[in-house]
C-alpha cells in the first residue's frame, strides 16, 4: 500500500472513530444533561437505593456492582464474596438542587461506618462500605466529611469506610431495582430484621433527610414506622394525637380493651387486619375464628417475621406478649389452645388493628395479598 493510501486510510478511520465517540458522547449528554454522578457502597443495595430515592435533586438511584475483578458481574457471582465486587448504588443528581456534600452527609446516616466486615446481618466483603469519587472535588469533599464524622465523636470505634476512585459500575438485575417499592413487605421486614433500622434510629433518630420531597404517604425508606396517611417522623406526642385514647393505651402502654366491647371481636367480613401504627399487614380473616373470649382471635399471622413474641410475667401470670415489629405496638398475647394445626390462638386487641375489606385491598395498596 502506498504512503498516500495509508494516510488516507488512517484519516478515514480517524473520522469513523471520531463520529462514533461523538455519537456516544451525545447519547451520554442526552441521558443526563446537567446531572452529575455519585457512587456509594453501604451493604445491601436495596436499603442504600431506598435511602436516596425521592430526595429533591436526585434524578435516579440505581442498584449495581462495582470495584471487582471480573467482567459482567451478576448477583450470583457477587453474592459469593470472592469476585471482589461490592453491592453499590449509583446516584444521578442535579447539582443545581443538591450538592455532593449533601449526598455524602446523608450516606453516613444510612450505614454503620465502623463495621469492616459487612453491614448488619450481611457479612462479607461484598457488603463493605465505600464512597467512590468521580473527580478530585468529590474526593476532597468525601475526605473532609469523613474527617468531620471522626471528630464528631458520634461513634466510639474508628470510621473504616474507604474513599476510593470510581470504577466501572454494572447495573444489577431488574428485580433488584426499586425493591423497596416493588416488594415493600419483604423489604421492610428485611430492613428491620437485619438490624439496620434500629441502628440508624439509635444513632441518628431518623434517617430521613430534610431535603426529601414531601409526601402524603408513609416513606418506605424511612427506617422506622409512620402512621398511614401521615408524614414520616411523628414523635410520640404527635402519635398520641393521631390515635384514640384506647388505641394509644393498648399499643404504647400495653393496655387491654374490654372483651365483647371492641370493634372487631365479632367481625366476620372478609379482609385483612393491619397494624394501626405502621400499616403492615398482620392477620387475615381467613385465619380468624370465634374463640368465645370477646377479642379478635387468629390461628396465625400473615407474616411471622412481622410478629415479635416476648415473655410476659405481668399480673401474676406467665404469658407470651405479641408485638408488631415495624410499629413496635403491643397487640395482645398468643396462647397454645387454638384450633389450627399449630395449636396457636393469637388473642389481639381491636384497638391495635385497622380492618381493610377485601374489596378495598388494591385501593389501599395491599394488592399483593388479594
Amino acid at each position: 500500500m502506498s504512503m498516500n493510501a495509508t494516510i488516507a486510510l488512517v484519516i478515514a478511520l480517524s473520522f469513523v472513530l471520531f463520529a462514533c465517540n461523538k455519537k456516544d458522547l451525545k447519547m451520554s449528554q442526552d441521558e443526563s444533561v446537567g446531572y452529575e454522578k455519585a457512587t456509594f457502597a453501604g451493604g445491601c443495595f436495596w436499603c442504600v437505593e431506598s435511602g436516596f430515592d425521592g430526595i429533591v435533586g436526585v434524578e435516579k438511584a440505581v442498584s449495581g456492582y462495582t470495584d471487582g475483578n471480573r467482567p459482567n458481574p451478576n448477583y450470583e457471582m457477587v453474592s459469593t464474596g470472592v469476585s471482589g465486587y461490592a453491592e453499590a448504588v449509583e446516584v444521578i443528581y442535579d447539582p443545581a438542587q443538591l450538592t455532593y456534600k449533601d449526598l455524602v452527609n446523608h450516606f453516613w446516616k444510612q450505614i454503620d461506618p465502623t463495621d469492616s466486615g459487612g453491614q448488619f446481618a450481611d457479612r462479607g466483603s461484598q457488603y463493605r462500605t465505600a464512597i467512590y469519587y468521580h473527580n478530585e472535588e468529590q474526593k476532597q469533599i468525601a475526605l473532609l466529611s469523613k474527617l468531620d464524622l471522626e471528630k464528631s465523636g458520634k461513634f466510639d470505634s474508628p470510621i473504616v469506610t474507604e474513599i476510593l476512585p470510581a470504577k466501572d459500575f454494572y447495573e444489577a438485575e431488574d428485580y433488584h431495582q426499586n425493591y423497596h417499592k416493588n416488594n415493600a413487605i419483604h423489604y421492610n421486614a428485611y430492613r428491620v430484621g437485619s438490624g439496620r433500622a434500629s441502628f440508624l434510629e439509635k444513632f441518628w433518630g431518623s434517617s430521613k433527610p430534610k431535603f426529601t420531597k414531601e409526601s402524603d404517604t408513609c416513606a418506605l425508606d424511612a427506617g422506622d414506622y409512620c402512621i398511614p396517611g401521615e408524614h414520616h417522623g411523628d414523635s410520640q406526642g404527635s402519635l398520641k394525637d393521631k390515635l384514640s385514647p384506647m388505641q394509644y393505651k393498648v399499643t404504647k402502654e400495653n393496655g387491654t380493651e374490654p372483651p365483647f366491647m371492641n370493634e372487631y371481636w365479632n367481625n366476620k367480613e372478609k379482609g385483612i387486619y393491619v397494624d394501626i401504627i405502621s400499616g403492615k399487614a398482620l392477620f387475615s380473616s381467613e385465619d380468624k375464628f370465634d374463640s368465645g373470649t370477646g377479642w379478635p382471635s387468629f390461628t396465625k399471622p400473615i407474616d411471622q417475621s412481622e410478629i415479635i413474641d416476648i415473655k410476659d410475667n405481668s399480673h401474676g401470670m406467665i404469658r407470651t406478649e405479641v408485638r408488631s415489629k415495624t410499629g413496635d405496638a403491643h397487640l395482645g398475647h398468643v396462647f397454645d389452645d387454638g384450633p389450627g394445626p399449630n395449636g396457636k390462638r393469637y388473642c389481639i386487641n381491636s384497638a391495635s388493628l385497622r380492618f381493610i375489606p377485601y374489596d378495598e385491598l388494591e385501593k389501599e395498596g395491599y394488592q399483593e395479598l388479594i
